[in-house]
């Protein structure tokens, strides 16, 4: 009696085991997120680096690039298969978030059909 039920539970056990939330997960995750916040630290500190002078996009991409060394270690901690298309998006959004802290740091937003704008905080009240 006893064997009958040690081996449909040993069964259920091992046949979960791969549900369960494993140690090198928590680790990946933990190392994405501080590849992450490492990453868009360094295109807020460059995206006040430039003049007013210097276009958004010219400046964006320039953050970018010289964010280059913390883009790839988020690559290679979010994206261990080496996958192309995840690799393209991360790229992207990093594109895309240089261009979101320049705007901020100028006192900007994007508006939604892609013109700068004023943000509501930095106009001041009419009287």
């Amino acid at each position: 009696m006893r064997r009958a039920f040690v081996l449909p539970v040993l069964l259920l056990v091992t046949a979960c085991e791969g549900s369960f939330f494993r140690a090198e997960d928590l680790g990946r995750q933990v190392e994405i997120k501080k590849s992450y916040e490492a990453r868009d630290t360094c295109l807020k500190n460059k995206a006040v680096d430039g003049t007013a002078a210097v276009d958004p996009s010219t400046l964006a991409s320039t953050a970018a690039h010289a964010c280059q060394g913390e883009t790839d270690r988020l690559i290679t901690a979010a994206n261990p298969d080496r996958d192309s298309k995840v690799t393209a998006s991360i790229r992207q959004d990093t594109e895309f978030r240089a261009m979101k802290y320049v705007l901020q740091a100028r006192g900007l937003r994007a508006s939604e059909n892609g013109q700068d704008q004023l943000s509501q905080s930095s106009v001041p009240p009419s009287h």
